[in-house]
């Protein structure tokens, strides 16, 4: 059955506004937008404002500066009915203080010659802005005009700017607190409808995540989750995206369903054919059996033939029996589950393997105390012989094994360490693969001579203890390989 995934939990992913979401980049690049907007507009008004309020100003100016000329002896008349503050200012022909006036309080009063000297050396031009020193900012204008006796100079009018500073500094206060509730606003706004319109998206990557967290690499494996009808809708990207994640599911699915269909022939011919192996394996080597007790009568030749024959029926009925116990595994293992004495289940395995392997170092680690754990008995036991065997298989020599067992709180940890040449690089991750075998190294002389390697031991290893819920790794290098068990000490809820 086909279904929908729920929206991700709390802990599926990141919040919709977490560092590095699209969320998150989303709400700051719309804050950031309006604000750069309100700056520009804010830029654009102080400056047209400030065009206008000097323009208005310069109009002023020019009018104040016609009303007024030099008169004898280069000295000023009287400037009265004019904005108070006006300035007024005589420069020769060389730009020199003559003479300065200022309006104040509806009265004229003469200029130092301090300030004066501040002012000298103006052209005649357009008009200009200022600062005077003791009087502040002023718009000043330069005329020419002829001053006494027959020369010409210039006349330099001014008025007061202070009111356009004002106006222009109280419009940037006002435009800066429109700017930051344009953005703070921008931002409660954006961010509940960002996180809307993002929604659908989040619950596609929903998906996702919790089909990438789906073990497909092995068992019956069905991908039951879509995306909804509503968030697969091809109008928008979103729907597009999650349309053809549908798809790509349904693929999977597909091929997961073929590649299961797939294993399952082929475990039923394994099994199938392993079981009807048996009786042809066991009656060749019963009459090899038969036809050697008449050795005496054989020729040599026929004689070796005959203990070749039953030393390969018997490799060749072990082979059947692992490839048996490996498709019973992978169907449907049953395990004995009992209270079992792991202690002694690893001290006799290790004496087995010390009688089988005599020119090798056997060491034993153990708690003081007897550790309990409820398995399967005679599985664990193949799992201790199958590590042992492969340790001794494949190291020379004088080599030491150490099996170690720990205990816990509720795992028990089974290790069978050696000091031979290590597994190699290019296989240590395929070691509990079936058939896999290093050809090469650990010792292959020494393992000949003991009976070659079916390659299918440790795959039973980890097929036993995949049934058991527990786990099994391996950690090579040269002079040292460890294979370490762990199992629960009870059985697992989902234990079968």
């Amino acid at each position: 059955m086909i279904k929908t995934a729920e929206p991700p939990g709390p802990h599926q992913g990141p919040g919709p506004f977490a560092r590095g979401t699209l969320g998150r980049r989303l709400v700051l690049r719309v804050v950031a937008l309006v604000a750069g907007v309100a700056i520009a507009l804010g830029v654009i008004t102080t400056l047209a404002t400030r065009q206008l309020l000097l323009g208005t100003l310069d109009e002023q100016l020019r009018d104040v500066a016609g009303m007024l000329r030099p008169g004898p002896s280069n000295s000023l008349g009287d400037p009265g009915g004019q904005p108070d503050g006006t300035m007024y200012v005589v420069l020769d022909q060389d730009g020199a203080f003559v003479d300065g006036q200022v309006l104040s309080g509806r009265k004229t009063h003469r200029l130092s010659a301090q300030i004066g000297d501040a002012l000298s050396g103006i052209p005649a031009g357009p008009p200009r802005s200022v600062t005077v020193p003791k009087f502040g900012s002023y718009r000043i204008v330069g005329l020419e005009v002829t001053i006494v006796p027959g020369g010409r100079g210039t006349l330099v009018v001014g008025v007061p700017a202070d009111e356009v500073d004002s106006t222009l500094a109280q419009l940037i206060i006002v435009e800066a607190g429109l700017a930051l509730l344009a953005t703070g606003g921008a931002f409660l706004v954006a961010r509940p409808l960002i996180e809307r319109s993002l929604r659908p998206l989040n619950r596609v990557a929903g998906v996702a995540q919790q089909v990438s967290q789906f073990r497909l690499d092995r068992g019956d494996v069905a991908v039951e989750v879509r995306v909804s009808d509503a968030d697969a809708d091809p109008t928008s990207e979103v729907g597009r995206v999650g349309q053809a994640l549908n798809h790509l599911l349904a693929n999977v699915d597909g091929a997961l369903a073929a590649r299961q269909a797939s294993e399952t022939r082929v475990r039923r011919f394994v099994a199938d054919a392993s079981h009807e192996l048996r009786n042809p394996l066991a009656a060749i080597r019963g009459y090899a059996e038969l036809t050697r007790r008449d050795r005496d009568q054989l020729e040599p030749d026929t004689s070796y033939a005959l203990d070749r024959i039953d030393a390969e029926a018997g490799r060749m009925s072990v082979l059947v029996e692992d490839l048996l116990l490996l498709a019973r595994l992978d169907d449907r293992p049953e395990l004995d589950l009992k209270p079992t004495d792991l202690s002694e289940l690893v001290i006799n395995a290790v004496s087995d393997a010390r009688v089988a392997g005599p020119d090798h170092q056997w060491e034993l680690d153990l708690p003081p105390e007897p550790v309990q754990a409820e398995v399967d008995h005679h599985r664990v036991h193949q799992v201790l012989v199958n590590l042992l065997a492969n340790a001794r298989t494949h190291t020379p020599a004088g080599s030491t094994v150490l099996t170690r067992l720990t205990e816990a709180d509720d795992k028990i940890t089974i290790m069978v360490r050696d000091d031979g040449p290590g597994v190699p690089p290019d296989i240590v991750d395929h070691v509990f693969e079936r058939f896999t075998r290093a050809e090469a190294s650990r010792a292959r002389a020494a393992g000949a001579a003991k009976g070659a390697s079916t390659g299918l031991g440790l795959a039973i290893v980890a097929a036993v203890v995949e049934a058991h819920h527990g786990t099994v790794s391996v950690a090579s290098r040269p002079g040292l390989t460890e294979f370490t068990v762990t199992l629960p000490k009870g059985p697992s809820p989902n234990a079968r």
